[in-house]
């Protein structure tokens, strides 16, 4: 096999990781409430901070620091900075669910819509106050040195976040199919009156849902930050190719959409090996075709509404 074609490919699939992740977390929100949150990209970019103040803070950095000077945290530290970012953004998800979604979910219009977005600019504006918008290179926690596979070179942070997609979907995936929360999940979305009378936690379900989908976009940000540097402005593409990606694979299915997060992080990869230029182009005219004729993704299943 070419090695050109081998390092597009591993390194399409590592990219394509962040946007599984991604998807997945509008995936959650969608099965559980019919909603998305449209600030998701902002979401990843919050938690790539979050996580990296922990780290600064573990190295006895201020927390408005934006160099690391060199110090690499321990295995510790690297693990305090993910739990802080997992638990800081299911908090931040639990306050969009509560003040900017809940109170228009169920009324005509698409008010939470706007309420989404506006929340995501103020959530971008409040980290450009605290950490100002430099990029910042982020230490890795299995290093920085390239691995050789095949005479292709992979990073060890690639590596791990292809694992860490997969190990998510494979959980999400049983979740929902196999367990009695993703029954309650997908009835809820199907009727919240008649899943309160079943005995079902609405509201608590609904919450869970976005502080899971927040959670999964912090945990996006924090694999891709040593990649591609922490940065207020990374998650914005990465959101919105995230969301691609789950239209692909379709948004009612956990493995669809990471599929649809591979599928479109090789397509950029391979595009890229060819004309730069033309990698936006053949990502979104995917997305139009792959709609235009399966308008419920590949792998999503058509729904059958009863009258």
């Amino acid at each position: 096999m070419d090695v050109a074609f081998l390092q597009a490919l591993i390194s399409g699939l590592a990219v394509g990781s962040a946007y599984a992740l991604v998807a997945l977390g509008f995936s959650v929100t969608f099965t559980t409430t019919r909603t998305l949150n449209f600030s998701h990209g902002e979401f990843v970019s919050a938690g790539a901070f979050i996580g990296m103040s922990v780290l600064l803070l573990v190295v006895g950095k201020p927390l408005t620091s934006t160099s690391f000077s060199g110090m690499q945290p321990g295995a510790m530290g690297q693990l305090l900075a993910l739990l802080g970012a997992l638990a800081g953004m299911g908090l931040i998800g639990w306050l969009l669910f509560v003040l900017g979604v809940r109170p228009f979910a169920r009324r005509p219009g698409m008010a939470w819509v706007m309420s989404t977005l506006g929340f995501g600019v103020i959530l971008q504006s409040v980290g450009l106050a605290i950490w100002g918008p430099k990029p910042v290179v982020v230490p890795s926690p299995v290093g920085d040195d390239v691995i050789r596979l095949l005479g292709v070179g992979v990073r060890p942070q690639e590596l791990l976040m292809l694992l860490v997609a997969v190990v998510v979907m494979l959980v999400f995936d049983h979740v929902m199919r196999r367990t009695v929360v993703g029954n309650a999940m997908r009835a809820v979305a199907h009727n919240p009156g008649v899943a309160s009378l079943m005995g079902i936690n609405v509201n608590a379900m609904m919450i869970g849902a976005f502080v899971v989908s927040s959670a999964l976009a912090g945990l996006s940000g924090f694999m891709l930050a040593p990649i591609a540097q922490a940065s207020l402005y990374m998650g914005l593409a990465v959101g919105l190719k995230g969301f691609s990606a789950a239209m692909i694979g379709g948004l009612s299915n956990a493995r669809g959409c990471v599929m649809g997060g591979f599928l479109l992080g090789v397509l950029e990869s391979f595009v890229n090996l060819w004309s730069a230029q033309w990698r936006e182009v053949a990502v979104f005219v995917l997305v139009i075709l792959v709609l235009a004729f399966r308008p419920t993704g590949l792998f999503g299943s058509k729904v059958v509404e009863k009258v």
